[in-house]
């Protein structure tokens, strides 16, 4: 029964997830991005503590696989954020 209402879960988050991200107009999408990489950031720091905490050899392994994709997501997330602010940048005068 666990298993089903986590199915059940999964999927309506899925949906949820991909009907709110349509409706977000262009405007919207660079704060909403800052308040992401954001939350990614905690995640990197529970990943930190998770990979740290344990003596169990799997729980290690998973904790540093999270510890690289949560870092990759900060990181990509932030390089992606910058890029779209540097297309609201005037040419002129700036120096970049």
């Amino acid at each position: 029964m666990e298993v089903v209402f986590l199915t059940f879960i999964l999927v309506l988050s899925i949906f949820l997830g991909f009907e709110l991200i349509s409706k977000v107009p262009a405007t919207l999408h660079t704060p909403l991005m800052s308040g992401a990489n954001a939350i990614s950031g905690i995640t990197l720091a529970g990943a930190f503590l998770t990979s740290g905490a344990v003596n169990n050899e799997m729980a290690y392994i998973l904790g540093t696989a999270a510890v690289t994709l949560a870092t990759i997501n900060v990181v990509g997330g932030y390089l992606v954020t910058d890029r779209m602010l540097g297309m609201f940048r005037s040419k002129s005068g700036s120096g970049k």
